[in-house]
């Protein structure tokens, strides 16, 4: 992976401010060159979300607006991007309808009844498993909240290797899912764990491990109902992750 495709992949993957000429000349087709990135970019905005957290909770702002600061400048440094495949991808899958529908239903960009009960779920959760986790020192939090980020961009590639594509034709999922190879894959996972292993120690590894299985079932999960993987189901499964490593932080 060269620099540029690492640049590229902040860009597309995080609304960081990167100067264009940095990406320059990476062909789209081969943004899955970029995936060993993806924890490393997870660092990123995880460390910058957990400075807000932590300089809102210890200027006096308190635990809770603490914790909806975690998540909401999250939201911010990502454009919601991650968020919107969430709820796209719980529009589609309980609308229990034919796959073909759902998969429809997904493409729509309107906010339906589930996707709307699963962004206020997922976010009141994080939320709350922060304010759980804020009883630890500044640091240990500040170590586990970054590392929820990498954990969830580092088990997308669990949704990606060795899948294939639900849809007919291209979409922005399409240039990752299938697409990777083992060496990627692995290079990924092997970042991740060392990343969350330096930040958190035992206890992050082991949170990390769970979240590894919950996301390798939803992804199976996803399969099943849709007959592969999309763009919209990566999404779901980086928010997903990251929440349940948050919430696996509160009982290993």
């Amino acid at each position: 992976m060269t620099l540029t495709m690492f640049w590229a992949t902040v860009q597309f993957i995080t609304r960081l401010p990167v100067p264009s000429r940095w990406a320059e000349g990476a062909d789209f087709q081969q943004y899955g060159r970029g995936v060993p990135a993806f924890p490393i970019v997870g660092l990123m905005v995880g460390m910058l979300a957990a400075g807000v957290s932590l300089a809102i909770s210890q200027s006096g702002g308190g635990i809770f607006i603490g914790a909806l600061g975690y998540v909401f400048a999250l939201t911010l440094l990502t454009g919601g991007f991650h968020l919107d495949g969430l709820a796209d991808t719980c529009d589609g899958i309980f609308s229990a309808r034919q796959r073909e529908r759902m998969l429809e239903i997904m493409r729509d960009s309107r906010l339906g009844t589930y996707g709307g009960l699963a962004l206020i779920f997922c976010v009141i959760t994080k939320t709350l498993a922060v304010v759980s986790l804020s009883q630890l020192s500044p640091w240990v939090l500040f170590g586990f909240l970054s590392c929820a980020c990498v954990a969830g961009r580092t088990a997308m590639v669990l949704v990606m290797y060795g899948q294939r594509y639900a849809r007919q034709g291209d979409g922005m999922g399409n240039i990752y899912i299938g697409k990777i190879s083992r060496l990627q894959a692995a290079t990924t996972l092997v970042i991740g764990c060392l990343l969350v292993g330096i930040l958190g120690g035992r206890q992050a590894l082991a949170a990390l491990a769970i979240t590894f299985v919950a996301i390798y079932a939803l992804a199976g999960y996803f399969r099943h109902h849709l007959g592969g993987q999309t763009g919209d189901t990566l999404g779901a499964a980086e928010e997903m992750g990251e929440l349940i490593f948050l919430l696996a932080l509160l009982w290993v």
